[in-house]
């Protein structure tokens, strides 16, 4: 299996030109979901006993397999949070995967864990956080959030040792991420959401009031407060400064999530939307949806790491050479040990370009959005339903059932146009755009919303 020769050569060269060929088509196809009993007729029986050799397996993957995967980097791909990552990243990923890099430790992956934190140390001074701030890549936002939380914990404990066996609660808006609530479940923890104001933000004076309206008991049990810059569904940033305010004067951690939104501070046009971040003790931001990186990167960063490392740090004899280095480890900072070099893609494409078209790049997906908002203000049959933020659109088709949505919208994935599925405001069905890739036109949105008149 392991033996270098000729079928291996012209393998290698096959896997080549198709990542590479699939990474310059402009726009890749958008594609569309298959059945289970579908793929199975077409794709037949893939691993087999004598196995069906590498050059028709990737036949299979090219004819069958990757057609039935959306591609998340199409420029019509608008929902949920799509990627746009560049090509220098896309060609540095089949590096990492080559270069068999252990990046967990320093020791095993100096090289790669330094290159790691040069990028990681760009997203900390966007936020405006100290010089010695750092963290790690985790595969995504909802390992990040668990990860900060875990340490925010056990920063409670620490402070409060009659803490050592209770519960914990977590204050946060009511529009915060569902990874919050099953980082919760998982580390058996409540969930206090406050009332938000309007579109679901997250304000001062109504997370003071919920404090305030806390039993001793319940108030007792908080150890963090967790912020959203950038909510999924409607792109709306919280009252930063005013939930560090309350988390500072009351001691508890706070916690940002800009998985999505965070990306947006290298915008100078919406920067100051973040105000009061700096102050946070965590925050996250996925690189996969906003800053142009493939799958999976969520950079993970602390003020203070030695926090999170006290948190974090996993103990055994094998493992003591590592944590007794002195050097920086990646898996002392979440809840991991193993881990791939994930950051590197993303560093490798932020080194190629520059920070300056990575500030570009995030400023023409907020142009296209304030354009796209403009047009359907402009136009009869739809209207918006809340302001843009940063780089959602959500939006009604006047007259349409939550069943006219729905039909519309698989007819549209279906003949290869977009990916545009309903989501939901205030109990009301609406249609909803993100556009995190600089590809998006506003050319292309029109056409979308011409087909629905």
């Amino acid at each position: 299996m392991h033996r270098r020769d000729t079928a291996i050569d012209v393998l290698t060269q096959a896997v080549i030109r198709y990542a590479v060929d699939r990474m310059r088509l402009d726009p890749p196809p958008l594609d569309r979901p298959r059945t289970r009993d579908e793929l199975r007729a077409m794709a037949g029986r893939t691993v087999t006993p004598a196995g069906i050799g590498g050059l028709e397996a990737l036949r299979v993957f090219d004819e069958v397999l990757a057609p039935a995967c959306l591609s998340v980097d199409h420029p019509m791909y608008l929902s949920f949070v799509p990627a746009a990552p560049t090509e220098a990243s896309i060609l540095f990923d089949l590096v990492v995967g080559a270069s068999s890099i252990y990046a967990g430790s320093w020791l095993e992956g100096a090289g790669a864990v330094f290159a790691e934190n040069e990028a990681m140390a760009w997203i900390a001074s966007l936020a405006g956080f100290p010089g010695d701030a750092g963290g790690v890549f985790v595969s995504g936002g909802s390992a990040g959030n668990l990860s900060a939380l875990v340490a925010a914990r056990h920063r409670w404990r620490e402070q409060q040792p009659a803490a050592a066996h209770r519960r914990g609660l977590i204050v946060g808006s009511g529009g915060v991420h569902s990874s919050i609530t099953a980082a919760a479940k998982v580390m058996d923890a409540d969930v206090h959401k406050v009332p938000s104001g309007e579109h679901g933000r997250l304000r001062r004076d109504n997370l003071a009031a919920a404090v305030e309206a806390l039993d001793d008991d319940d108030r007792a049990r908080v150890f963090a407060v967790v912020a959203t810059a950038g909510t999924t569904n409607l792109g709306v940033v919280d009252d930063l400064a005013g939930a560090a305010d309350i988390a500072e004067s009351n001691g508890w951690w706070l916690h940002i999530d800009g998985a999505y939104g965070g990306a947006a501070l290298a915008a100078p046009s919406v920067r100051a939307r973040f105000d009061g971040i700096e102050r946070a003790d965590s925050f996250v931001v996925d690189p996969h949806k906003w800053l142009f990186a493939p799958y999976d990167c969520c950079a993970l960063i602390y003020r203070h790491p030695d926090v999170a490392r006290r948190a974090h740090t996993q103990h055994a004899e094998y493992l003591d050479v590592l944590t007794d280095s002195g050097e920086w480890n990646p898996s002392d900072y979440a809840y991991h040990l193993t881990r791939r070099a994930r950051g590197l893609p993303f560093w490798f494409s932020l080194a190629t370009h520059g920070t300056d078209q990575y500030r570009d790049a995030v400023e023409t997906c907020l142009t296209t959005t304030r354009e796209v908002a403009a047009l359907i203000d402009s136009l009869d049959h739809v209207e918006m339903v809340v302001p843009s933020e940063l780089s959602v659109v959500v939006f009604r088709r006047k007259g349409w059932s939550a069943a006219d949505y729905q039909r519309w919208s698989d007819k549209a994935l279906d003949d290869g146009v977009t990916l545009t599925v309903p989501t939901s405001f205030a109990g009301e069905t609406v249609l909803r755009f993100c556009i995190v890739n600089p590809r998006t036109t506003v050319d292309d949105v029109a056409a979308i919303l011409a087909s629905m008149a």
